[in-house]
């Protein structure tokens, strides 16, 4: 795993460049897409690097993490349309190239095994993009949650739902009870994932992932089991972590053809 320590301006720079490596070498790469807050910087470098440089989306196939249950087609917090409004609108990534699961199913255990079997279909994810919540979770994946999980459906927390009601207008009660997320176990087959994170708030879930125990009651710990991982913080985020220097000498003096 590996920790980078920057000014909250870079965050969103840092975790473009990952993605702008991996299309300098597989232009048809395929990207796994996280919502909320922590990718709004990445996504707005990237979109200034496609109008600006050129950076070219059009092979490239992305998986949204997560859907909400229920949600009309046309809701503007229907996962699959904040991620067009965020990102993938503004450049030229083939919208039937951005897949989700279907929140609007009739059967949500088929809908989600048939995302599995498309993300199968596709080669699997070269760079999944993450937040992570101030509890520790990644994509819709609660304190508790299996380590091993797949998609499937699974019920909001009270917390979580209070969280997200700033984004309906603060009615909690809009907030849909159920969502369908990729599981642990899906997110941890990606091959390279880049988890970013800004603020005091999110600083002890940075210190449970990167350096307290692999546990449930910390979803996202079980990244440090996976052989290449990027995960990319501001000073606030970090403070929480005993290996602060460390890490800061590590990234000061990383090789520059290695990249991330």
């Amino acid at each position: 795993m590996e920790v980078v320590i920057a000014p909250t301006g870079e965050v969103g720079r840092l975790g473009a460049d990952a993605v702008t490596q991996l299309l300098a070498g597989r232009p048809a790469a395929v990207l796994g897409l996280a919502t909320g807050s922590s990718p709004l910087s990445t996504y707005a470098e990237l979109i200034r690097r496609h109008r600006a440089e050129g950076l070219s989306f059009a092979q490239v196939t992305a998986f949204t993490l997560d859907e909400y249950v229920g949600l009309a087609a046309d809701h503007p917090q229907r996962y699959r349309n904040v991620i067009a409004t965020e990102f993938t609108d503004h450049v030229d990534l083939d919208p039937a190239a951005v897949h989700g699961p279907d929140g609007l199913a009739e059967d949500l255990v088929a809908a989600c095994a048939a995302y599995e079997a498309a993300l199968t279909a596709a080669g699997g994810v070269d760079l999944q993009i993450l937040g992570i919540g101030a509890d520790g979770h990644i994509a819709f994946n609660e304190p508790g949650s299996s380590l091993a999980s797949r998609t499937r459906i699974k019920t909001l927390t009270p917390q979580t739902r209070i969280d997200n009601a700033r984004f309906f207008g603060g009615d909690v009660e809009a907030v849909p009870v159920h969502c369908l997320t990729q599981g642990i176990g899906t997110i941890m087959a990606a091959r390279h994932l880049v988890l970013l994170a800004t603020g005091r708030g999110k600083a002890e879930a940075i210190h449970q992932l990167v350096e307290g125990p692999v546990s449930a009651m910390w979803p996202a710990s079980v990244l440090q089991f996976h052989p290449h991982v990027s995960v990319i913080v501001d000073e606030a985020a970090a403070s929480r972590l005993q290996l602060g220097a460390y890490y800061r000498d590590t990234w000061a003096n990383k090789p520059v053809w290695q990249g991330f």
